[in-house]
């Protein structure tokens, strides 16, 4: 379970705390675009456990992160959707992912061994 953040700390410490772990960030990229039932996000979100998913979930949704719609039907149906907030915290997380990428690339060019002229 995500640890408390402390009032009165960094921002980031706060914005990090909330989307610690593993998965997180992609289960919030996954919900950025519509609803997903449960199934559906496991799928979308390959190698997690239906365990880890569900704690996952219940995380954000006890962030204020992820909505839980639970329909009343029979079957049950049950479907997860983002918060105002989680659609500003994917922004965040895809401003990072951005970044990321251009830094691996800018990072494997300065690394990559230089060519040398034949003789």
């Amino acid at each position: 379970m995500a640890k408390p953040v402390q009032p009165g700390t960094c921002g980031l410490s706060a914005a990090l705390a909330v989307i610690a772990g593993k998965w997180k960030p992609t289960i919030v990229w996954e919900l950025h675009a519509r609803p997903l039932r449960f199934g559906e996000l496991r799928r979308a979100v390959p190698g997690i456990s239906e365990k880890i998913l569900f704690e996952q979930l219940r995380e954000l949704e006890a962030e204020g992160v992820v909505h839980r719609e639970d329909f009343h039907e029979v079957p049950p149906r049950v479907e997860y959707s983002l918060t105002p907030a989680g659609s500003a915290l994917n922004t965040a997380v895809h401003a990072l992912a951005e970044w990321g990428t251009r830094h691996t690339a800018s990072r494997a060019s300065a690394e990559a061994p230089a060519e040398r002229p034949r003789e």
